[in-house]
């Protein structure tokens, strides 16, 4: 018996609200980190996320590989893939891939950073459901639909556990989208 999930709110945006905590000021002053380490603590809540994202997956239709953003788009990018009987493709920052990369570069909140994905790792045509953690401004999931279009693949859907509103990501990836178990 699991007492934190046991006792949770049946909705999983609700589980979401009690288990990923706001650090406030993190990494810098007037940003609001989502610290997901306690959702993912828990064996039980991490199961309903993930079969959560799957569910939302499949609203994006037959998808042929599932990208995964480090760091934190790598925990559920994998469950999702195998889920879908998918592939998964990691996009790493730079320097962090040993072959032949694409690369483009982006703008977050508070930084600017590269993205990296292998030349190989995605065939032309291929349908791809890209996944992070967090949707704030939409840089990096931009950057990355950048990486899948240089391999000549297609977005099919880009998919996180949450979305930060006011930093209106959402139109940056436009007309594609991004769906979110959970909205603030």
């Amino acid at each position: 018996m699991n007492p934190a999930i046991d006792s949770a709110p049946a909705s999983v945006s609700a589980l979401i609200d009690r288990l990923v905590r706001p650090i406030e000021d993190w990494p810098l002053p007037g940003v609001t980190f989502r610290d997901i380490t306690p959702l993912l603590a828990n064996p039980d809540a991490l199961r309903l996320v993930v079969n959560a994202l799957v569910d939302a997956a499949r609203a994006s239709g037959p998808i042929d590989a599932v990208l995964g953003i480090e760091a934190r788009g790598f925990i559920f990018a994998p469950a999702i893939a195998v889920e879908l009987n998918a592939g998964f493709v990691p996009v790493r920052k730079s320097g962090k891939l040993p072959s032949s990369s694409f690369t483009t570069s982006y703008d977050l909140e508070y930084g600017s950073a590269e993205l990296e994905m292998h030349t190989d790792a995605l065939k032309h045509g291929d349908r791809v459901l890209v996944v992070d953690d967090v949707l704030a401004t939409g840089g990096t999931m931009q950057a990355a639909a950048d990486l899948v279009r240089q391999a000549g693949a297609q977005v099919a859907g880009n998919l996180v556990l949450i979305e930060i509103q006011a930093l209106a990501g959402q139109e940056r990836l436009q007309p594609v989208g991004c769906s979110a178990l959970r909205t603030y």
